[in-house]
């Protein structure tokens, strides 16, 4: 589902900061040789979250689903320099390609990607973020926020990638499809919560931005 005429789109990009060769190289190759390339942020959203990591000037980040790598360098841009990033993705063969752009952005001593199920990894995170990227499996958004709220700094924010899932948040499968409906639970979940605030920003799929207060 297109959130936008194509030409609004366009202009946006037009009139957005280029990638970086690096960046844009990652891009290309995941087009080219990786399944599913539109689970990669891409050249607008990926410069929302550099803003974001810029604006944030975080000292710790976690990043919950890899794929190759494009939105670990997109915050890496905006870290302290003795910042670190972890990145968690259950998907090994992807791992090589990763780690070798994560070396080419320059990124690579602060980057620190880890193989494996979040659900058992985070817990053996023993450290505070500033910000999390929340963008895996929908099913587990709810299980993974719940896992990293206590290990974000008082002002940290969390952002979950997908949260219009295409539109289908508003459509009958809302109640027929797991994926779909974890994602309106989550949606609401975050919009309820106390302990944040929060926007839906309709960027690309969306992205819930909660602020830990």
């Amino acid at each position: 589902m297109e959130f936008l005429p194509k030409e609004i789109e366009q202009y946006s990009q037009e009139h957005t900061q280029k990638e970086t060769e690096v960046l844009y190289n990652l891009n290309r190759e995941t087009h080219l040789k990786v399944l599913i390339p539109r689970m990669l942020s891409g050249h607008i959203q990926g410069r929302i979250l550099s803003m974001f990591s810029h604006m944030l000037k975080p000292k710790n980040v976690l990043e919950i689903g890899t794929y190759t790598g494009y939105s670990a360098i997109c915050f890496a841009e905006g870290m302290q320099p003795d910042g670190k990033l972890v990145t968690i993705d259950i998907n090994n063969e992807l791992e090589t390609m990763a780690t070798s752009y994560f070396e080419k952005s320059g990124y690579g001593n602060q980057i620190d990607m880890r193989v494996g199920n979040a659900i058992d990894i985070i817990p053996t995170l023993d450290m505070k973020f500033d910000l999390v990227f929340i963008d895996a499996d929908k099913h587990n958004y709810s299980n993974y926020y719940d896992l990293v709220i206590d290990k974000v700094n008082q002002g940290g924010f969390i952002i979950a990638d997908n949260v219009l899932w295409s539109g289908k948040v508003l459509t009958d499968e809302v109640n027929t499809d797991t994926d779909t409906k974890a994602l309106d639970e989550y949606n609401k979940k975050i919009n309820s919560d106390p302990r944040v605030e929060n926007m839906l920003m309709p960027v690309r799929d969306g992205l819930m931005v909660a602020r830990k207060l």
